[in-house]
This record gives structure tokens, sequence and C-alpha cells, in this order.
């Protein structure tokens, strides 16, 4: 005859009938705001001050007032010394100087150590200097062309409009490009760097497009192109300003596709425009290739500094200190000795686990019996070991 048995009841989980709140771990998915998700993470995952048995001696703490035997806080490049143990403090969102003064200044005049930049910072400093220089002077020759201050300006602008609206936009697009770079590199903003590093590639294809398209022009068939060009595209009004600043009237002569104008007429003596246009566009289109692809091995040069010094403006990377979510707190503390509590009492049993607790607590009480200074001043006592503290806030803390 068989009889039903009932499923053991761990340690510390409450009962249908009990009052007590559930198991963290049965409300795993809808903890509070302020539970740290460190909660899930194994003992080994902690750092070692934490899981040593006795406190790392340290000197008193200059600045934050830390106790000898308490881990310092605060974040920052000091954070990420050799065998450095730091949590981050109160508020302490600290990041390369970009919440205090410029460059690196903290506010209410103290100053961070000097600090130096590296050789990745350097790279990309000169890198996008030779990019804001070629840009900027690329995009005063396109404005100048643009506002016909050269003499043979608006030649370019009728003949080669397209040409010219493309070399403009790179102009353009290389120095709000160079401006994200400088925000990027003052401000060691990694986001910027990344969005400065892609918009290179941008860059690079606007700055050979142009090139391509006049090499084109200018090597296969330049003579039938113009001659297409004034018979089908450039109407009436384009011809007469290509006259006008040629100085020449009719493509052939006065008798052939003319524009008539004060100085071009039936019996003018100006010569065809022919021959003076193709000589114009054949240096002129010299001229544009040949500073667009000198421009390619510069820029690849420049996409090189942005790809392999983007994320190494500094030497560490991110504030220097664990995510918010990540943080512990009393809160997330105690989900963790209730977790533990449990896992004791499943795998070694109610007075086992009791046992442990009780050791734990006790040898905890005798190390952190101190009272410890924060930064306001104000002094704390700890007579009860740190979990013991927790049973003000925990919420699982009369299981415990």
């Amino acid at each position: 005859m068989q009889f039903p048995l009932e499923p053991p009841t761990p340690l510390f989980v409450a009962d249908e009938s009990s009052s007590a709140p559930p198991s963290p771990r049965a409300e795993s998915t809808t903890l509070s705001k302020d539970v740290s998700l460190s909660v899930n993470y194994l003992p080994n995952k902690f750092a070692s001050g934490l899981l040593s048995p006795t406190p790392r001696r340290r000197r008193p703490g200059k600045a934050n007032g830390d106790h000898p035997a308490m881990h310092k806080r605060g974040g920052g490049r000091e954070a990420f010394k050799s065998g450095e143990a730091r949590m981050p403090a109160e508020g302490d969102e600290d990041y390369d100087g970009v919440t205090g003064g410029w460059f690196g200044g903290k506010e209410g005049g103290h100053t961070r150590p000097h600090m130096h930049w590296n050789r990745f910072k350097w790279a990309l400093f000169i890198a996008n200097l030779a990019l804001s220089i070629y840009g900027l002077a690329g995009l005063i020759f396109c404005l100048l062309t643009w506002f016909d201050i050269f003499e043979h300006a608006d030649i370019i602008r009728v003949g080669n409009r397209t040409e010219l609206v493309f070399s403009t936009a790179a102009a353009v697009l290389a120095s709000l490009t160079s401006i994200i770079g400088w925000a990027g590199i003052l401000l060691n903003n990694r986001s910027f760097l990344a969005v400065y590093t892609f918009t290179l590639w941008l860059c690079f294809a606007l700055l050979v497009t142009p090139g391509y398209m006049t090499y084109k022009q200018r090597t296969f068939n330049l003579e039938g192109k113009l001659n297409s060009q004034w018979s089908r595209d450039l109407g009436a009004a384009g011809r007469l300003r290509i006259q006008n600043r040629l100085h020449c009237c009719g493509y052939y002569s006065p008798f052939v596709e003319a524009t008539v104008s004060q100085s071009c007429y039936a019996r003018s003596v100006l010569p065809g425009c022919k021959q003076a246009y193709v000589n114009f566009e054949k240096h002129a289109l010299d001229f544009w290739y040949t500073i667009a692809f000198s421009l390619v091995p510069l820029q690849l040069v420049i996409m090189l500094a942005g790809l392999l010094c983007s994320n190494h403006v500094t030497y560490r990377f991110g504030k220097g200190m664990m995510p918010k979510a990540y943080r512990l707190s009393m809160a997330s503390m105690a989900v963790i000795m209730d977790n533990y509590a449990n896992q004791l009492a499943e795998q070694y049993g109610t007075e086992i686990a009791s046992d442990i607790l009780a050791r734990s607590r006790h040898l905890d009480s005798t190390t952190y019996a101190s009272g410890v200074a924060n930064g306001t001043g104000t002094t704390y006592a700890l007579s009860q070991g740190r979990y013991d503290s927790l049973a003000v806030k925990s919420p699982y803390a009369e299981r415990i």
C-alpha cells in the first residue's frame, strides 16, 4: 500500500497560508527597480575584495574620508589603477570632466590631476586637423565658384554644374564631419567618434565621385561630348554666358548655333567658341580630378585613424565605474542573501543552513564592529554585521 508524500518545504520559503512575502525566485521577473541586476550573479563574479575573509587594509581616504577597512568610493581615472577596488559613490557620474568644467576641470574650484593625451588621441587630432583643412579649403573654393568670383567661374557653373554640386556636397560633409570629430576628441565622447568614423566613409564616396566624373569626361571623347552639350544641353542662355566669358561668337562661327547679343551677330569678327571652350575644359577637368584623386590617400589615412583610434581616446572605456543597474544596494544585498539561504536549505537541510548563516553573522559582526565615517562626517555604528544591518530595509529579513 502506497501513501502519498508531501513535497519538501525548503527553509525560508513561505507557504500559502503564511503572510510573509514569497521567495524572490518566484518574483524574479517583478523585482523593484531599485534592486540591482547583479542579484543573479554567482559569488565568483564579484570583486576579490568582497569575497576575502578579512578586509584589505588601506590608508585612510584623503578626499572622501573613507575608512581604511572599507572600499574606496568614486570613479574616474584612479578607479583603474593596479589592484584598485573602488565602488561608485552616491551621484558619482563623472566622465572625463564632461559633467564639470572645460577640458576635464571640476566645478567649484577643485581640479583634476594633470592628464596627458595618449598617442591614439594625438593621431585622431592630426587626422581630423587634415580633414578640417582640406574640407574648409574645398568649401571656400566651391563657394567662390558659385558666387562667380573667378574670371571663368560662370563657365564651370554652366558646363560642369553636376560636378560642382558633388564637389560642394563633399566639402560641406567633410567640414561637418570634422566638427563632429573635434567634439568627440575634446570631450572624449566615443558616441561622437563612432558617428565621425562612419561619416568618413560618406566623405570618401563623395570625394571620389566628382573625380571619377571629371576623369571620365576628360579622357573619353571630350570633343564629342562638348559638341553634344553645346547643341542639346546648354540652350540659348547657357551659350550666351559662355560666349561672354570666352569672348567668342557661335560654336564654329557666328553662323553656327550662336546666341545673338551686342557682341555676337552675323557680321561679328569674333572667332567661334569651340577651340577656346575645348581648351578650357581640358585644363579645368585635369585640375579637378587631379586634386580629387590626390586627396584619396589622405582620406584613407584619416579613415584608418578613425577606425583604430576612436575607441582609445582614453585608456579606459566607459565612466570608470559599474553601471547603476548593476550596483549593489541594501535591497539587492537582501535578495542575494535570501537566495543564498534558500540554496543552503535545499542542498544541506535546515539545520546546517541555520548554522552556516549564524557563523556568517558572527564572523561579520566581529570584523566590522566599528564606526565608519562617510563623506559628510556622519558616523554610523556598525555594531552588527553587514548582512544583519540589512534587516532594517530588507523585505525578506524576517525569514533570514
